[in-house]
């Protein structure tokens, strides 16, 4: 019997607030992260996607392992029918894309329960007090025998179009549809992991993960006596600037070894060499946004940057607004996250000789650990 499972994502989101499919979870989208689990199952032989009309051919493209990427409609009864008429005939698990923490032992009962009875679905029982409210009075509902639905739910391709060609428009899920035209499914044991992500805040549930990067730079006073002295994307009237390959800023670069050690992506060196010549003379601030876009594609938050400026001159505070509102703008975070301190090295060693500048940079990073 060949088993086909079926990823809905193609909800509007609008309980939401957004794309819920696209939201990063430890840097892989919610539908990637629904569509893996079954498409590494070793029971399962296809995997389809029903997505929205805008994103067919994006996600065609996205999905390439897709067994079929077809668009949804505007319910998720029209949604689902559509990816079961896609499937092939066999055994059909239906799953919300929304639920992407579902796991492998889940899917087994399900398929085994439905290769043997015909209809299978996961539930937990509910736990919390039910209360029925209207406007006559509040009615506590006896919780015995009450459970929370939750996907993949499986059946025969042919008895879920059949459901879903008789089934009234409230229907909620496939379950229920076969259950009016009178079958019936066995419930599983379900995972209080398999959560749904329905509204914004749902996503604070979830662990989160948060590492802490440092980063130290120190370039000497450049020989040219008009070069540009940058600091922190910004230029400060003091001459000589630092000498380097790029625009040398000690600051910014600092940061961004800071950011990269805290996801543990080498250092500044190994992403922009010193001997590649498109560096040369390149503005640091680049660096920094390139970064941050690295990050954020990896699912990482920035949640703080704190640096510090060692140096007899030149005087950085008088900037150090603008210096945090430019970094904060490359790190595409507000400059309430950055911090900027300066200190001199009380005329000791090479940096209180004024042969040069030195920084120092913590970053604080964040994202969802699953």
């Amino acid at each position: 019997m060949t088993v086909t499972a079926i990823i809905l994502a193609a909800g509007a989101g609008q309980r939401f607030g957004g794309n819920k499919m696209e939201v990063l979870l430890a840097g892989i989208p919610v539908w990637r992260r629904s569509f893996d689990a079954f498409l590494s199952h070793p029971l399962v032989d296809q995997v389809g996607l029903v997505v929205s009309a805008d994103a067919l051919e994006r996600m065609r493209t996205d999905a390439p392992e897709a067994s079929f990427v077809v668009a949804g409609g505007a319910t998720r009864q029209e949604s689902a029918r559509a990816g079961v008429t896609a499937a092939a005939a066999g055994l059909v698990l239906v799953h919300d894309g929304a639920r992407p923490f579902v796991s492998a032992d889940v899917i087994t009962r399900v398929i085994a329960a439905a290769k043997e009875s015909g209809a299978a679905y996961p539930a937990i029982p509910v736990t919390d007090t039910i209360r029925r409210v209207d406007a006559e009075a509040d009615t506590t509902l006896d919780r015995d025998g009450l459970y929370r639905v939750q996907t993949p739910q499986a059946a025969d391709r042919e008895d879920l179009l059949r459901a879903y060609a008789a089934s009234s428009a409230g229907t909620t899920d496939d379950i229920g549809a076969l259950m009016q035209i009178g079958i019936r499914a066995d419930r599983v044991n379900g995972d209080r992991k398999n959560v749904k992500l329905t509204n914004a805040d749902d996503l604070a549930r979830i662990p989160m993960e948060t590492r802490t990067g440092l980063g130290y730079d120190i370039h000497s006073f450049s020989a040219d006596p008009d070069r540009k002295m940058m600091l922190g994307g910004v230029e400060f009237d003091d001459r000589p600037g630092l000498d380097g390959h790029s625009d040398a800023d000690a600051l910014i670069h600092a940061v961004v070894d800071a950011l990269l050690g805290a996801v543990n992506l080498g250092d500044i060196g190994l992403h922009y060499p010193n001997t590649d010549p498109r560096w040369k003379d390149q503005p640091s601030v680049t660096f920094l946004k390139e970064t941050a876009v690295r990050l954020k594609e990896l699912g990482w938050e920035i949640v703080n940057i704190d640096s510090t400026v060692v140096a007899e001159r030149p005087k950085v505070l008088p900037k150090r607004d603008e210096v945090c509102r430019t970094m904060a703008a490359a790190a595409g975070i507000s400059p309430e996250r950055v911090s900027l301190k300066a200190t001199t090295n009380e005329r000791l060693g090479a940096i209180g000789r004024s042969e040069g500048i030195a920084a120092f940079a913590v970053a604080t990073v964040k994202r969802h650990d699953t």
